[in-house]
C-alpha cells in the first residue's frame, strides 16, 4: 500500500500519478523503464542547394517553351490577332531581367540595365504589330525608355563612383527623379500637344531642388551633419 507524498491520498499498485493533484508516482524499487529510440535521425541533414546554372538552365526552358507555345497557339488555333507577340516580348523582358539575378551573376551592372533598356524596347516594338502602327512607338514609347535607362545609368554611376553614404544616395536619387519627371512631361507635351511646356513636373523639380540643397547644405557642415545623424540615427 502506498499514499501520495503531496496530499497523502491512498494510490493504487499501477497508478503513474497521483488521481488527486497530479503528482508522479514514484518508486525507487520499481526497474526503469528501456528508453524507446527516438524516431528522428540524431544527424542533421542538409539538402543539396539547387546550383545557380542549373536553375538557370530550367528557367530558360520554361522562358523558351512559354514563348513558343503561344506562338503555335496563335499561328495555328488563334489566328485572329498577333497576340503571342505581347506574350513573346513579356517573356523576353522577363529572361533579360533574369541574366545577371541566375545566369551570369558577374555581369556589370550598367550592362545589365543596358540590356533591360534594350529588352523593354523590343518589347514596345513588338506591340506595334498589335496597334497597326508604330507613331506612338517612335514618338513616345521609345525616348521614354531611353530616357529611364539613361538616368538609371547615370545614378548608378553615381552610386558607384561617387562617395557614397545615406545622404548622398538620397541626393542622386532626388536629383535622379526630377530629371525623369521632366524629361516625362516634356517628351509626353512634344507627342500629344506638339509643344513644350513644363506642369506638374515644375513641381515636382521644385521640390527635389529644395531637398538637394538641403543635403548639399547638410554635407558641406560637418557638425550640424553629424547632429542630424545622430538623431535620426544612420
Amino acid at each position: 500500500m502506498s499514499y501520495c507524498v503531496n496530499c497523502g491520498v491512498e494510490l493504487d499498485a499501477s497508478a503513474t500519478k497521483c488521481p488527486l493533484c497530479d503528482t508522479p508516482v514514484y518508486n525507487p524499487k520499481a526497474p526503469e523503464p528501456e528508453k524507446q529510440p527516438s524516431p528522428f535521425p540524431r544527424e542533421k541533414g542538409q539538402v543539396e542547394v539547387v546550383k545557380r546554372k542549373d536553375l538557370g538552365v530550367l528557367l530558360t526552358v520554361i522562358v523558351l517553351a512559354t514563348a513558343v507555345t503561344c506562338g503555335l497557339l496563335n499561328a495555328f488555333v488563334f489566328r485572329s490577332s498577333l497576340w503571342s507577340l505581347a506574350v513573346i516580348g513579356v517573356v523576353l523582358v522577363l529572361w533579360v531581367i533574369m541574366i545577371p539575378v541566375v545566369i551570369y551573376t558577374r555581369q556589370p551592372i550598367y550592362l545589365s540595365i543596358m540590356l533591360d533598356g534594350v529588352a523593354v524596347i523590343v518589347y514596345l516594338y513588338l506591340l506595334t504589330y498589335l496597334t497597326g502602327h508604330n507613331s506612338w512607338f517612335y514618338g513616345l514609347g521609345l525616348p521614354i525608355v531611353l530616357l529611364v535607362t539613361a538616368v538609371v545609368e547615370a545614378v548608378m554611376f553615381c552610386i558607384r563612383k561617387l562617395p557614397m553614404s545615406f545622404l548622398t544616395g538620397a541626393l542622386y536619387l532626388i536629383s535622379g527623379i526630377a530629371v525623369l519627371c521632366v524629361g516625362l512631361e516634356l517628351l509626353i507635351d512634344r507627342f500629344l500637344r506638339q509643344e513644350i511646356a513644363l506642369g506638374w513636373s515644375a513641381i515636382v523639380l521644385t521640390i527635389c531642388v529644395i531637398v538637394d540643397i538641403t543635403i548639399a547644405t547638410l554635407l558641406s557642415r560637418r557638425r550640424l551633419r553629424n547632429a542630424v545623424r545622430r538623431r535620426l540615427h544612420f
